[in-house]
């Protein structure tokens, strides 16, 4: 029953939608009409709006770096810390107020790798900032950061609940990139910053 609490509570957290959120507070059109159609910040950025972008970022990073250190401080098991670690991650992939259409996960992502240890988030956070400058792909960088995040992760602490945690979310990440990758291969995706024109979603 503890476990399935502090899961749901990490869902719950993981599910608030600050794109939209942070899009309405500023009087910009909801990031599900344009763009990519995703509630990350890399769509909002889409809309002209630095920041709102940034806005959006902070939050989904905070939501997921939140429910972890909850967690820790209400002195749960590392295998608990997991758990909520990746629902945290689920709830802003699956949030149950959008009909469980949610974002990437890039952001929440970072937030609770550096939940668990800031050493692990700052490796992967570092990696998809070298990428995002040296490319401009933002999608390249999250799929390269995602498949390294499991690497790090059990160089860290070996075999074990965290490391799980990790490669679920890596997993399932690089999954919500499918159409990203697709795009890539054909050399149709689109740079950060290429564009700044509010277009339909695609």
């Amino acid at each position: 029953m503890t476990a399935a609490l502090f899961a749901l509570g990490a869902y719950l957290l993981g599910s608030i939608p600050f794109a939209i959120l942070v899009s309405r507070a500023m009087g910009l059109a909801d990031p599900r009409t344009y763009g990519s159609g995703n509630i990350g910040a890399t769509n909002v950025l889409r809309s002209g709006n630095r920041r709102a972008a940034l806005l959006t970022l902070l939050g989904d990073a905070a939501k997921g770096w939140l429910a972890v250190l909850i967690a820790r401080l209400l002195g749960a098991s590392v295998e608990i810390v997991a758990l909520v670690a990746f629902f945290a991650f689920l709830g802003h992939v699956f949030p149950v107020w959008l009909k469980f259409n949610g974002g990437k996960g890039v952001a929440t992502a970072a937030g609770v790798l550096i939940a668990i240890d800031w050493k692990l988030g700052l490796a992967v956070i570092v990696l998809w900032l070298l990428l995002a400058v040296a490319t401009r792909y933002s999608s390249l960088a999250a799929i390269v950061a995602a498949i390294f995040a499991p690497i790090a992760a059990g160089y860290l602490y070996g075999v074990g609940p965290l490391l799980y945690a990790v490669i679920g979310m890596s997993v399932l990440l690089v999954f919500r990139h499918k159409a990203n990758i697709g795009k890539l291969l054909r050399g149709e995706e689109s740079k950060i910053g290429a564009s700044k024109k509010v277009e339909a979603p695609q």
